[in-house]
């Protein structure tokens, strides 16, 4: 225990770019899942066809694979980018495909009367799948992007492979100084299992107050 607090600093810095890679990540992948699953519930087969490629690519690579792919290739073709930032881009790619087929699953539980009867009134498929059908998709997959949530906190660890200075990076370079591994990463491993409680917890009473209020 005297470890961590003797090393508290470094730690409770990587916690926080732990948390800034975590939220930057998730909205990107909020963003771009949403345009995903827009592609795969498509009337449009080459749209669809475009979803489902992106889909089956990603959710079939290693994170860590794309990580070292775009730390070390993207220099290669001029493209400079601060570690952080070309990890918060590759993370939120990766996880756009999850969270793209979250949001479909969504769409299909809503029932197809809905679109239909929002077309009947001249809204156009853009229109009736942003303020018709995805309004009451997200209630039902609440739980699954919370769970998107947490699994992205824990892919965020990958990113101390290219430079990123995270938790796990942090409790890496206090290890090196004191070589104490176990209540070094016991202890980094119980913040990260703080905020997997914390988010499903949270996501747990959402959903709950929604499924009551639908």
């Amino acid at each position: 225990m005297s470890v961590l607090l003797d090393h508290l600093p470094e730690l409770w810095q990587g916690l926080i770019v732990t948390f800034q890679l975590t939220a930057a990540s998730f909205a990107g992948a909020a963003v771009l899942g949403a345009l995903v699953c827009a592609l795969r519930v498509s009337p449009v087969r080459v749209l669809r066809a475009i979803g489902t490629a992106y889909v089956e690519s990603f959710q079939n690579l290693p994170l860590l694979v794309l990580l070292v792919l775009a730390f070390f290739g993207l220099p290669e073709i001029g493209v400079q980018a601060e570690p952080l930032v070309t990890a918060i881009v590759v993370i939120a790619v990766y996880e756009a495909a999850y969270v793209g087929e979250a949001l479909r699953s969504g769409v299909n539980s809503v029932s197809r009367g809905q679109g239909e009867a929002a077309r009947a009134i001249g809204l156009t498929f853009s229109q009736s799948l942003r303020h018709v059908v995805l309004p009451q998709a997200l209630r039902t997959v609440v739980q699954p992007l919370g769970n998107i949530f947490i699994a992205t906190t824990m892919n965020t660890a990958l990113a101390a492979a290219v430079g990123v200075v995270d938790l796990t990076a942090a409790a890496n370079r206090v290890n090196l100084v004191e070589a104490q591994p176990i209540p070094i990463f016991v202890g980094a491993g119980l913040a990260y299992a703080l905020i997997a409680a914390a988010v499903g917890f949270t996501t747990g009473r959402l959903e709950r107050k929604l499924v009551i209020l639908r």
